[in-house]
């Protein structure tokens, strides 16, 4: 069985960015996120502020979606290394 790419980077993109986007929110509302301000080390651009936090969704998008891509690349690769071919499905 081979996993697509495209949806499981797009889920992990959606989920991850979102995440990036609403915890960036909260932060913003409770006037904390010093820890947050370290993710602009890694999304350039990115800061605890408004326009940062959709900064950080889109940023939090394309970093979930190249994730899920790998995750998914590396199972179809196991699964062909440890099976020799593709694993029956039920």
């Amino acid at each position: 069985m081979n996993l697509r790419k495209s949806a499981l980077g797009l889920s992990l993109g959606v989920v991850w960015g979102l995440a990036v986007f609403v915890v960036t929110l909260l932060a913003i509302m409770r006037g904390i996120g010093h820890t947050l301000q370290l993710l602009g080390g890694y999304y350039l651009g990115y800061t605890v502020s408004y326009p940062g936090s959709v900064v950080g969704l889109v940023w939090g998008f394309a970093n979930g979606f190249v994730v899920g891509v790998l995750i998914t690349w590396f199972y179809d690769l196991f699964c062909k290394i440890l099976y020799k071919s593709e694993p029956a499905t039920k």
